[in-house]
């Protein structure tokens, strides 16, 4: 089965915060998958032929797994940092590939077409160089030193500024930015992208933010949140072919898609190929 290299996953299923005697039903790469409290408080998740699933809870949410983990859910320290607002934005399903809600993410060249006028502008367009590079001691995509002219950075930018990114890609369906924190300069606000397959063309984003900012309320900084994924969600479910392709040939890279070159290279060396397209058609 094409999922097996990715079997061994964590993934996140549900919001530890919703969760309720009710439970929930949900699916995981292609299964049906059940989400419980038992009369203890304790989370379960259960498969459609009745196994436990491993459970971890971190981030605010509810992770599992088909197979079995290999290694601990990737650490991100800010979450146990002193100060920071920790904001669960909900979820969006999408029709698309896991790996392309991913890859989009990554994506900057998008932003001033787009999310106009948030994110980006005319005639702030270009994409200045940036380093990628796959780090071999944590095996992570990260890119670095990547600026961009952005006219609300963030729910508390009070006007434009260039802004600092950093991208990390930790786990095939996850991704976690690293961006100027405008209220407090020399921190990052923190905005991270957690993916649940739920098919090789369907998936439930759940997008989840450290921040410092005291002062804009809850209400405001998810719905920032939701309007810039929703903006995306029209993008992403246009997207041909729906599956990303890994194929360095089938679609044609610029200087603005490093990023998502060395992603597309470090699925394949794992043959994380669940929601991926090998061959041209």
């Amino acid at each position: 089965m094409r999922r097996n290299a990715m079997i061994d996953e964590w993934y996140p299923v549900g919001l530890f915060s919703q969760l309720d005697i009710d439970g929930r039903k949900t699916a995981l790469m292609g299964e049906p998958i059940e989400l419980s409290l038992d009369v203890h408080g304790n989370i379960n998740v259960k498969s459609s032929d009745g196994r436990f699933l491993p459970v971890c809870l971190r981030y605010g949410h509810i992770w599992s797994s088909l197979g079995k983990p290999r290694k601990d859910l990737f650490p991100i320290p800010e979450a146990d940092q002193p100060g920071r607002r920790f904001v669960d934005v909900g979820v969006a399903r999408v029709r698309c590939s896991p790996l392309r809600a991913v890859e989009n993410f990554l994506d900057i060249a998008h932003f001033p077409f787009v999310h106009t006028d948030i994110l980006g502008a005319e005639p702030h367009t270009e994409v200045q160089d940036y380093k990628v590079e796959i780090r071999e001691e944590v095996d992570e995509v990260w890119a670095t030193q990547i600026k961009f002219y952005q006219p609300q950075a963030a729910k508390s930018a009070s006007g434009g500024i260039t802004t600092e990114y950093m991208y990390r890609v930790p786990a095939p369906t996850c991704s976690v930015l690293y961006k100027t924190c405008p209220p407090r300069p020399g921190e990052w606000d923190v905005i991270a992208l957690f993916v649940q397959p739920l098919a090789e063309d369907l998936c439930d984003v759940w997008p989840w933010m450290a921040l410092f900012d005291d002062v804009t309320p809850m209400t405001d900084l998810i719905h920032f949140q939701q309007t810039i994924f929703l903006q995306d969600r029209s993008i992403l479910e246009n997207q041909i072919p729906r599956l990303l392709p890994l194929d360095p040939g089938m679609e044609i890279p610029t200087r603005a898609d490093l990023t998502s070159i060395a992603y597309r290279r470090w699925l394949k060396r794992h043959h994380y190929t669940y929601g991926a397209q090998l061959v041209a058609q």
